[in-house]
């Protein structure tokens, strides 16, 4: 498990990311808008990117987690 923990997570869903000490993995979070079909501008260009957040701040933070197996 500390291995796992402590190798950065690259999945074709949620991106590039990690897995803190309390087991929640974390990745930056992304919104989308859908396209109009005219912005389209082939198969599988569906959406827009309109921001990304990081995962630091996607997630609520370690500290305000109240795990019981992290010690402060």
């Amino acid at each position: 498990v500390a291995r796992m923990k402590a190798m950065p997570t690259d999945d074709d869903a949620f991106g590039p990311g990690l897995i803190r000490q309390d087991g929640r993995k974390i990745h930056p979070a992304y919104l989308f808008e859908v396209k109009k079909p005219e912005e389209s501008r082939g198969a599988f260009d569906y959406y827009k990117l309109l921001g990304t957040t990081s995962a630091e701040d996607a997630f609520r933070p370690l500290s305000e987690g109240g795990c019981p197996l992290i010690r402060s």
